[in-house]
Order: C-alpha cells, then structure tokens, then sequence
C-alpha cells in the first residue's frame, strides 16, 4: 500500500528539507507537526490540515445538486414482471429476466424481478429511479453497472425497494456486489432502500460512491458499503451490518483517491472487521456516524482480523459531528497523523483509544475516552484546545513510537539511562483530565505544559505514577494537578510547582489546599483518587516559597477536573509543607530516575 501526505506546498518543501537533512524531527512546540521517528518522510503526514485541506487535496466527488431530480415525463417505465420485464421505450430491453439499458436516461423501475438489472452505456449518464422495485438474483448482482459515466441511483417519495445478489461469487468475478457499479455512483431520494449482500459487498463502486440521501439499510457478507476511489455521505439515514469492514475506500494506488468522508446524515455501522477503512483519508465534518467493530471493546482483537473503529492510512480529520465508536481494536486510528479539530467525539476501544503513527493533534471539540487499555497515543502528541477526558486501564497518554538515543545522567535533566527518543507531548491551550491505572502521561521523549488546564490521576503504587518521562519535563505555563509520582520540572521551566507527599494519604473526594505563607489559597482541588502525592503547577505558584496543604473546607466555583476556581479553607487540617521548585518527600526525580518519582521504562 502506498501511503502519502497531502499538504500544502510550504508543508510540503518542509516534509522535504526534513528528510534531505537526516530525518531529523522538525515538529516546534505546540505544532503537533510533521515528525520523523525514522519512516521516510513521505509517511508523515501534517496532522495540523483542516478538513478543508484534505479534501481539496483529493479529488472531488462527481455529485451534484440536481442529481435527485428528473423530468418525470420523460421517464421511461420498466415494469418488473416477476421472470421478466415490460417497457415501451428506447434504450432499455428484456431478454427473459434480464433487463439491459443501453442508452443515457432516467428508467423507472417497479415491481418484482427474479434476475438481474444491467447497465451498459459507455460515456453516458443513467438515472434509475427505483420505485417500489425488488429485484434478487440468485447468480450474480441484482443490479450491476458494467459501462457509464455516472448511474444515479433515485429512491422515489416514499417508496421501499429491495436488492438482494447471489450466494457466492467466483474469486475473479469482476462483478460483485449486489448493487455493483464499475462508474461513479450516486444515491439519493428519499425513498428506501434495503441491500442484502450475500455473496460479497452490498454495495460497491470501482469509481467513487455518493450517498446524498435517502434512508439505506446494508447487510453483507462481506463489506457493507465501499467506493473504490472515495465514499462520501451527504445526507440521508445509514445503517450497515457487514461481516467485513462496515464503509470502505480501498485506492491505496492514486494520491487523490482512497477516502472516506462523511459531511451529513445518520451512519451507523455495525462490522465484524473495521468499522470504517480508508486507504488515504477519513474525514467527518458534520452528521452522526456511531460505529461498532469487531464486538466492541470487551471483545479481545483477533490476531488475524483487522478490528479498529475508525481506520485511515494517512490522515483521520473529525471536525464536524458526532462520532462514537466502540471497537475491539483501537477506536480511530491512522497509519500516520489523527488531528481532533472540534467533533463531538466519544470512544471505547479494546486497545488505544486514539492512535497516531507520527501526530495526534486536539484543537478543538469534546473527546471523551470512556475506556482504553491507552488512552491517546503517537511519537508526537499536541494539545491546543478542546475539552479531553480519558479513563484508561494502562497509560493514559503516551508518547512513544520511532527512534531515540541514550540520555545518561540522573536528577533534573538526566535520563537515567533510558532511552530518549524523539517523541513529545505538548500542550498549550485546552483541557486535558486523564484517569489512568498506570502512568496518566508516559513519554518516551519529553513534555512541555504552556497552557491549558492539566489533570493526570496515575498509579499509586512504585514504579508508575502521574508523570513518567525518559526525557525532561518543562512547565512554562497553564494549571496543572497530578495525584502520583511525577519527574522533576527542568530546570529552565518558566512556571513556578511544587510537589508535596500528603501525610496521612487523603481519600478520593478529599478537598486539597495550597495556601501560600500569606495564608491565601492560590490553588483548590477535589481529588478523585486517594492521594498520597500531588504535584501542582499555576502562575500562582512561585518557585523558593513555601506552600502548605490543606485537606478539608469548600471548594466554590466552576470545577475543571477536580480544579475548583476558589476555596475556603473553614476547618481544613494541615497534610503537608512544600517549597516550591524543590523535590519534595514525594520521590520526584529525574526522568527515568529511582524512586517513587524515578518511573519505568514508558512502552
């Protein structure tokens, strides 16, 4: 398969001056850009590209606004006789139960037909207006466009038709499909449609596949829906059963080709294999697409079927929308970048939640990660805005993947001997609350915190905790709170923390304190997980202060997290003293370094 980015040209000449200077990472703070974590350059794809972006990059869908419309008068009436068909008009004939048009038109079809409904009209454009039409075939396609332009499929006003193919097909059948087109193909109306695929796919295009609307209910043996070059819904009600991949774009061979998007309707798909596979890009931008795949999260994936809920080669772009998908395997996955860019988006995965080959990008939209084994996962992960909620069973975020090297040294800085390799997580705007069994954020590079608002619950126990990095850790800005042990800030970190062992521990629900020597609460927070550590960072904090901690009062205000906007200390009891800057009793070392702080080797 052939994977390629699609940018523009200054992103472009960029991807190019990176790999002519050694593969090299080229990705600035907060860009979440292109990363080379030692795949050619030509497999990194920008995830920073809006949904515009991708979609003037590949090639236009083919339909248009009058697609839906027809001079009724002018149609020519096929009436499906069982065995057979009647029609008085030209280009279209019956030779017993197959029905052969030949000529551009519009063709009513109604009735019943045991055979099969051939388009054959090189160069021209065919409209079918299916109205109250069922036509099953027991040998081939029901209805299958050999030759044409374009074939726009029409549901008529209220009508319900039906397709149903043969049981199986020949390994070379070139024809496959029981709505099988080798033009462009259109869908529209607002009729309805029910597909049965017993032998293969439902429905399939060799060009591209357009559903404007319409109320369509796929059941298939194998693929559901699949256009060869792209798979586009506009509009209309979409509900897909497949024993395969649930939607489909499969042109892996030209750079414009092989995507998924999905502007408007109601597509829901429920798949034994990938939810939704495109061999380039898959882009939401408006509608609601709820996918199951592979039996959903509780289900363990199969080493030999592909399970993932949203799957793209190249870029995924959800900006737009409501997606939600439950998957067996990771929830949205690329082969290169993923970038969150205001969807509504909801996910349960058997494996990652979100995962990126080279960048993962959040910049706008509500991500909620209601279960993972790892929550958010690439070698380069930015967060720049939108509202991020992640419950995970192993890391919550985790920054991994590529290449690295060896950074000796303990302390501050140092890496203790584990390997530093070129991945990153940065944020800069945004809310990130992270639930996590083992590390809330794990690294195998580095972090750097400059805006937003920050909440990691991690491990309890040694060797995990709330901030596990093998490179540094700098703060130059935002509110963080970490429950657990967390690597030591760097020292050139701009923003003042402080890290503080609370003793006796604090239950989940316990209100927490920083009080500055002046007695003025600079920070709350309502835990949500016992607290035996706890690490905060905020323009309040100033490093060389002492702070102490108070468990107990009120927290008031909007609250972020567990972060309230004010508190009241009323009764609280003092748990802990800190100076800010310093590792406290709580371990905090070096990345990579021993002790409760120390961390293990990230995965």
């Amino acid at each position: 398969m052939m994977i390629r980015t699609k940018v523009s040209a200054a992103v472009s000449a960029l991807v190019l001056a990176a790999a002519l200077a050694g593969c090299t990472s080229d990705s600035d703070s907060g860009s979440g850009g292109t990363t080379s974590t030692g795949a050619a350059a030509a497999g990194n794809a920008d995830g920073r590209q809006a949904a515009a972006q991708v979609l003037a990059a590949n090639e236009a869908d083919h339909a248009e606004d009058g697609d839906a419309t027809y001079d009724a008068a002018k149609a020519v009436d096929v009436k499906l006789t069982g065995s057979s068909a009647t029609t008085g008009g030209d280009g279209v004939k019956a030779d017993g139960a197959t029905v052969t048009i030949t000529a551009a038109g519009t063709y009513r079809l109604s009735g019943t037909l045991n055979g099969q409904v051939v388009v054959n009209a090189p160069d021209a454009t065919v409209k079918l207006v299916l109205d109250g039409a069922t036509i099953a075939s027991t040998t081939t396609a029901a209805i299958g466009i050999a030759e044409g332009e374009e074939v726009v499929v029409i549901l008529a006003d209220g009508s319900v038709n039906k397709l149903s193919d043969a049981g199986s097909y020949a390994d070379d059948a070139e024809i496959n499909a029981a709505l099988y087109s080798a033009a462009n193909l259109t869908i529209t109306g607002t009729g309805a449609l029910t597909v049965r695929g017993n032998g293969n796919d439902a429905i399939a295009s060799q060009d591209g596949l357009v559903i404007q609307s319409g109320t369509i209910t796929v059941d298939a043996a194998d693929d559901g829906i699949r256009g060869k070059d792209y798979l586009v819904v506009k509009g209309g009600t979409v509900a897909v059963t497949a024993g395969g991949d649930g939607l489909k774009a499969d042109n892996a061979d030209e750079a414009d080709s092989g995507y998924i998007a999905v502007a408007d309707g109601t597509v829901t798909v429920t798949a034994k294999g990938d939810g939704a596979d495109a061999a380039t890009d898959i882009v939401v931008t408006g509608g609601k697409l709820t996918v199951s795949a592979g039996g959903g999260s509780g289900v363990k994936p199969a080493d030999d079927t592909s399970t993932k809920g949203l799957k793209s080669a190249v870029i995924t772009v959800l900006e737009g929308g409501t997606v939600t998908v439950d998957s067996s395997d990771d929830a949205v996955h690329s082969d290169s970048a993923v970038h969150l860019n205001g969807a509504t988006v909801t996910v349960a995965s058997g494996d990652d939640g979100v995962h990126a080959e080279t960048a993962l990008v959040v910049d706008a939209g509500t991500v909620k990660i209601t279960s993972a084994v790892e929550g958010l996962e690439s070698a380069d992960i930015a967060v720049n805005g939108g509202k991020t909620e992640i419950t995970a069973s192993d890391d919550g975020v985790n920054a991994a993947g590529g290449t690295g090297q060896e950074q000796g040294g303990g302390g501050p800085g140092g890496g203790g001997g584990e390997v530093v390799g070129d991945y990153q997580l940065v944020v800069t705007g945004g809310t990130l609350i992270v639930k996590a069994t083992t590390d809330g954020l794990d690294s195998n590079g580095t972090a750097t915190f400059s805006g937003g608002t920050v909440v990691l619950y991690g491990a309890t126990s040694r060797g995990s905790g709330a901030l596990d990095l093998n490179g540094s850790l700098t703060i130059n800005g935002g509110t963080i709170a970490a429950v657990g042990s967390a690597v030591t800030p760097s020292e050139d970190s701009g923003q003042g923390w402080l890290s503080a062992a609370v003793a006796p521990a604090v239950a989940a629900g316990t209100t927490l304190h920083v009080v500055d020597g002046d007695g003025k609460v600079v920070s709350t927070f309502v835990t949500a997980k016992d607290v035996q550590i706890l690490t905060v960072s905020s323009a309040k904090i100033k490093n060389g202060e002492e702070y102490k901690i108070y468990a107990g009062g009120t927290a008031a205000g909007e609250n972020v997290g567990g972060l309230a906007a004010s508190g009241s200390l009323g009764s609280a009891t003092q748990v802990a003293t800190a100076t800010a800057g310093e590792a406290g009793a709580g371990g905090m070392g070096g990345p990579g370094g021993g002790g409760p702080g120390g961390g293990r080797p990230s995965r």
